[in-house]
């Protein structure tokens, strides 16, 4: 099996730890590793080294070969920009078939952002997910079971199941981020899952899907193989999701249930409740920091400056080199939208 590890993103939602200059996926938030770190190390127990890949943002290239610096320098591709996921795994495609991939060999797509522990269930999944790809010659996209009403995630659909292989569904199409009420009833009924973003197949496979059911995709990844500049092509594609591509648009594809623990630390809320908290439920980390009469709170200092919180409850702070950041848990959410802001006001 290749695994292609796509390490993108701006980094808005963790800001000011996390910039579109050094985003989350190369941040050390759950360990002495960083999220890009703990994802290669996973894929690791499931293929070899020479199988595995990593797209990085042209910009962070630097960044991940500092990181990865056991990996081939080849294996690292440096997306010439951001032109969504969908481009992103056309172009990654356009590159194996140019490099003579066998047409039959499964390819898993999947993320370096995201909180896995359970290394071992990760594997069984990934197994399942390969072989499944290439015996019933289908996309297989790979969730996992909510376990809450999320109106943050998007969700994918489990249709009939497989009667030849044991918790293999048929695809049902995505949903992203329902309201509450609709994130309640898809919760109740069983029938979606959370959406990782990772997907399973081979060329011939994504080849087939694209002729008959996703146009859009065919056109992208035969202009990038008859292109001549790789580069200026990629950056003429029109940005674009692979779940809006595929979401009501491919007929017969696979979900797979993962079997393991999963996480899209997709804010600070997210990230203090998978950091290690005192009695009072607070996570501290970083020098010169005090705090008083304050629980179930967030609290990081990564400058010399002493830090102090005093008197709160359920709050996030956070300074760093790029800023400083206050707020409720409640409200962590938003901080991507203020990170927008402040950095349309640096360009």
């Amino acid at each position: 099996m290749t695994i292609v590890i796509i390490a993108g993103g701006s980094g808005s939602r963790l800001w000011p730890l996390s910039t579109p200059e050094y985003p989350k996926h190369l941040l050390k938030l759950t360990n002495e590793k960083s999220l890009l770190q703990n994802t290669v190390q996973r894929v690791e127990t499931v293929t070899s080294s020479d199988k595995i890949f990593v797209i990085s943002d042209d910009s962070h290239v630097k960044h991940v070969r500092n990181q990865l610096a056991h990996m081939d320098s080849d294996h690292i591709l440096a997306e010439p920009g951001r032109r969504g996921t969908a481009s992103c795994i056309a172009w990654a495609l356009s590159i194996l078939e140019k490099q003579g991939h066998p047409e039959d060999e499964p390819i898993f797509f999947l993320w370096a952002d995201h909180l896995i522990r359970s290394s071992e269930g990760f594997a069984t999944t990934a197994f399942k997910a390969g072989e499944l790809a290439k015996l019933e010659s289908k996309i297989v996209f790979i969730g996992v079971e909510p376990n809450y009403p999320s109106t943050g995630l998007g969700y994918i659909k489990k249709e009939q199941q497989l009667k030849d292989w044991y918790d293999v569904y048929q695809f049902g199409g995505f949903v992203e981020k329902p309201d509450h009420k609709t994130a309640q009833r898809y919760f109740d009924s069983g029938n979606y899952l959370w959406n990782t973003g990772y997907l399973v197949g081979n060329i011939k496979t994504f080849k087939k899907h694209f002729e008959n059911d996703a146009p859009d995709m065919k056109h992208r990844f035969e202009t990038l193989m008859n292109s001549k500049d790789l580069a200026k092509a990629y950056l003429g594609l029109e940005p674009v999701a692979v779940e809006y591509v595929f979401s009501e648009k491919i007929k017969d594809a696979l979900v797979v249930p993962g079997n393991f623990d999963w996480m899209d630390i997709g804010s600070y809320a997210d990230l203090h409740n998978v950091s290690f908290q005192d009695d009072s439920g607070n996570y501290i980390t970083g020098k010169n920091v005090e705090i008083e009469s304050t629980a179930n709170s967030y609290v990081r200092n990564e400058i010399e400056l002493p830090l102090a919180v005093i008197g709160l409850d359920n709050v996030i702070v956070v300074a760093s080199e790029n800023g400083i950041l206050v707020t409720s848990k409640t409200h962590a959410q938003k901080v991507g939208d203020v990170s927008k802001r402040l950095q349309d006001k640096k360009s």
